[in-house]
């Protein structure tokens, strides 16, 4: 998948030059999207927007999230393209930097972007970066995806899918979502907890390396976790045996139409 956008290069002082209307669609997505999570987001997500503190007037700098963020997890974020090799990917998360985008939508794209901008990374991901425990998980999946071949990070990249970009859990106030894919949609987010189009199944690793996905529509299907704390344990089991057996087994038949693409 080519990008169609082109990405901002920080200056000297490591800051980026966002105009008026960048800094506008920026208010934009965030006055609207607060207002979605409210109550349709994990508990945790709610209270890691209140630790960063987005600015509403402007595109934040990656220069003071990353001050934020190294008081909570000791993680920064990293300006990148759009699109990154998967093993560079890796690469970042294996070294507490998680790649944000130096670009932001266009008007004209202001419900869903294919590519993932500097709204989607940092809404959507930042705030959970703030808990050590989630900021942990990332870094040994990273380590993870870098020990087994480019082929099978391909699969193994689903289990990132199915919880960090569009996972589900279970609350006492009903399912709530925290994979960063939907809750910087504004679309998804009531979607994935609301529709009863959606399929919702309990999270099972093996489940999830056997399912494939499309980038490009609402997903059909998500995973709900009990807790969020079972999030951390997946690490536990010896994944490299899943994803072998998952690859003797199959995939499940796809819930949607042969188009678009896995990343």
């Amino acid at each position: 998948m080519k990008t169609t956008y082109v990405s901002k290069q920080p200056n000297a002082n490591g800051l980026i030059d966002w105009t008026a209307d960048e800094n506008k669609t920026w208010n934009t997505l965030i006055t609207r999207q607060s207002e979605i999570v409210k109550t349709r987001a994990c508990p945790e997500f709610l209270e890691g927007l209140d630790r960063i503190g987005f600015s509403r007037n402007h595109v934040p700098q990656h220069t003071e999230i990353n001050n934020r963020l190294k008081d909570f997890s000791g993680w920064e974020v990293e300006v990148v393209p759009a699109l990154i090799p998967a093993k560079e990917f890796f690469t970042l998360l294996a070294n507490k930097k998680f790649p944000a985008a130096s670009f932001i939508r266009i008007p004209e794209e202001l419900d869903y972007i294919q590519e993932p901008d500097i709204f989607h990374e940092f809404y959507g991901h930042v705030p959970l970066l703030t808990f050590a425990d989630y900021a942990n998980f990332m870094e040994e999946f990273g380590k993870l995806a870098l020990s087994i071949s480019p082929k099978d990070r391909r699969r193994m990249f689903r289990l990132f899918w199915f919880t960090i970009e569009f996972g589900l859990v279970r609350s006492s106030n009903g399912i709530k979502a925290y994979g960063g894919g939907m809750l910087s949609s504004i679309h998804e987010t009531v979607y994935s907890v609301e529709s009863p189009i959606a399929k919702r199944e309990p999270f099972d690793p093996l489940n999830a390396l056997r399912t494939p996905y499309r980038i490009d529509i609402p997903q059909p299907l998500y995973y709900v976790l009990d807790k969020f704390s079972d999030l951390f344990k997946i690490l536990d089991k010896d994944l490299i045996a899943l994803l072998e057996e998952s690859k003797e087994l199959g995939d499940f038949e796809p819930l949607f139409e042969p188009a678009g693409e896995e990343l």
